[in-house]
């Protein structure tokens, strides 16, 4: 897998990602760039100093930015991973979980709003969801290296199990009470829908609530990655108000 672009490159230096080769456009002199440079130095990596046109017949996102990792794959975290985060930092579980989100600029963005707004940890369904590709690692700008994901095989049960540990489970739909009247602070995990067709009718029921924000447009539903922002944001509000 390749991490492509400098805040991709740079924050996965910071996270200890083990990189297996750094490919770098030859002639980067700028400060960002020799600051990237001499991480990988510090950290043993093996740079080679290509031409731009060599970067770009290696890279996948066309946006490189005259930096290119390989690394072995990306690593998963297991529920049990983000909940101990979440014990650990002293704080009330706070999770996203993602139903069908198949598009990897969507899944970048939601991973750049959770890592930024302190979410613990972002879930997703192994089958029928865009998983941690090239794509998402550039989209995220460096997020993909700092925040837990988790892909699971069956999203309700695993909303079952996270209810059982006292979590209450809202999804963000178009038929629910307005986020701005719903008690989001405390142990919560927020449920997303994919694009086009929202939440799944079981999983909607297998919900402690469900909560909509308010249209006045003739468009009625907003970006998958531009709802996360708005609703996770209102949770923060709730809770720095308390």
């Amino acid at each position: 897998m390749k991490i492509e672009g400098r805040n991709a490159v740079s924050e996965a230096l910071k996270a200890g990602t083990t990189i297996d080769r750094l490919l770098v456009e030859k002639g980067l002199k700028d400060i960002g760039a020799q600051k990237i440079i001499d991480e990988a130095k510090s950290r043993g990596v093996k740079i080679f100093f290509r031409d731009k046109q060599a970067l770009d017949r290696e890279s996948v996102t066309s946006r490189h930015q005259g930096f290119i990792a390989e690394i072995t794959d990306y690593k998963y975290s297991e529920l049990e991973e983000i909940l101990s985060l979440a014990e650990e930092k002293n704080e009330p579980p706070f999770l996203l979980i993602l139903d069908g989100v198949e598009d990897p600029h969507n899944l970048g963005s939601i991973l750049r709003v959770a890592e930024c707004a302190g979410v613990h940890g972002v879930i997703i369904p192994r089958h029928r969801s865009v998983s941690v590709n090239e794509t998402v690692i550039k989209v995220s700008a460096g997020a993909s290296a700092h925040i837990k994901v988790a892909k699971v095989t069956n999203i309700n049960d695993t909303i079952d199990e996270i209810k059982q540990r006292g979590i209450w489970v809202y999804c963000a739909d178009m038929d629910g009470q307005s986020v701005y009247n719903t008690d989001l602070t405390g142990p919560i995990a927020l449920v997303i829908g994919g694009e086009g067709k929202g939440v799944g009718k079981r999983t909607r029921a297998n919900c402690d609530g469900i909560v909509s924000l308010p249209m006045f447009g003739k468009i009625n539903s907003l970006n998958a990655s531009v709802a996360t922002a708005v609703v996770v944001y209102e949770r923060i509000r709730q809770t720095l108000k308390k």
